[in-house]
């Protein structure tokens, strides 16, 4: 029998001490981060490859090849196609971008003159309508390039946050090594973890951990594979009507998918932009709304119910605001860190939200 099944006041004491343990140890990892952030970039991308990469390597291991081996192979693999894709693809996409800042201004302000005129010529087919017209005026002349300087030193912001301090080179060289030696130690890690659970509870938080895994392996799987199915779509699509910069926003938009709708929405602004520019009129334009419209049904309606279905639990919205909470609060490390965190809580919220339907609380009648 348990030291602790005949005292009450001790187990009520044991419970108290257990939660603020928990609430220190909370606000421990909260300091932790906001403390050294800007060096923690390295170490999260390698925690987020060794979570990728752990079942290929459980696969190796259970075929007979020892573990550090199968992390060694499967790391240079990843390293030669990474090598080859800068070597091939990297310099087009790197002069098309760099163009593309270049130009876009002009672009911008070719989209004002068009707006312009349209809401001239509606005007004119309207009647006077001077206040109205006034401010589109002002909206379209002058706070258009408001807006768009505001989101280039947004994104700024954001990506330097993540990277003043851990360049490119450190993430290619402490990047593989930290990897390395969490793919090695996996197993041994999460069986540290699991030792260290309180045992009343090692079943609830066990089971709770199974379910962010799973929501989380789907999310991370689903996503990468709409993010490259998107990439390609949209990136052969734009470059066969003969858009300017097309394989770059083609491809930009298709990876800044994991954040939903917005990928589509800004690469389909851009691209509206440098038609325009390009080849003014609606023709153009028609292929662009295109482009984007098949590849998002193609997602909507093929990819997503493939590889996601409804077994994700991660509200579209959740994941918008996650990352954009995760940018304001921790630059580029806070977006690395949103979906994790949001798996987490959605199922922990899940969690008590059954335990309440089920507790007197919930339950028990009104008093009369």
């Amino acid at each position: 029998m348990s030291e602790f099944s005949g005292d009450r006041s001790l187990i009520a004491r044991v419970h108290w001490q257990r939660l603020g343990l928990l609430a220190a140890f909370l606000f421990g990892v909260w300091l932790f981060f906001h403390l050294f952030s800007s060096i923690l970039l390295p170490f999260v991308v390698a925690a987020g490859l060794a979570y990728f990469l752990d079942p290929v390597v459980s696969r190796l291991e259970h075929l007979g090849v020892r573990r550090w081996l199968g992390a060694l192979v499967l790391l240079f693999a990843l390293g030669i196609f990474v090598v080859l894709f800068i070597l091939q693809l990297y310099p087009v996409i790197a002069d098309q971008a760099a163009a593309l800042a270049q130009s876009l201004p002009g672009y911008i302000g070719t989209a004002q003159k068009d707006f312009g005129h349209l809401i001239s010529d509606l005007q004119q087919r309207l009647g006077p309508g001077t206040v109205v017209s006034a401010k589109l005026r002002d909206i379209v002349a002058n706070q258009a390039g408001a807006i768009v300087s505001f989101t280039g030193t947004a994104v700024t912001n954001i990506i330097g946050s993540g990277f003043a301090v851990v360049n490119v080179l450190t993430l290619l060289i402490v990047t593989p090594i930290v990897t390395f030696y969490l793919l090695r130690d996996w197993p041994s890690i999460i069986r540290h973890v699991d030792s260290w659970l309180p045992r009343p509870y090692e079943a609830v938080i066990r089971a709770q951990a199974m379910e962010v895994n799973r929501v989380l392996a789907a999310w991370i799987r689903g996503q990468a594979i709409c993010c490259l199915a998107l990439a390609l779509v949209y990136a052969l699509g734009l470059t066969l009507i003969g858009l300017d910069f097309g394989l770059t926003v083609g491809l930009a938009a298709g990876l800044l998918s994991f954040i939903p709708y917005v990928g589509t929405l800004l690469g389909g602004i851009t691209a509206i932009l440098i038609s325009l520019n390009q080849n003014p009129g609606w023709h153009g334009i028609l292929m662009v709304l295109l482009v984007f419209g098949c590849g998002q049904a193609f997602n909507d309606y093929v990819i997503q119910p493939r590889f996601l279905g409804d077994r994700l639990g991660l509200p579209a919205v959740w994941v918008i605001f996650s990352l954009f909470a995760g940018a304001a609060v921790f630059g580029f490390l806070g977006i690395m860190l949103a979906v994790p965190v949001t798996a987490t809580l959605g199922a922990l919220t899940r969690f008590w939200l059954r335990r309440y339907l089920q507790s007197p609380l919930y339950l028990a009648p009104a008093p009369e």
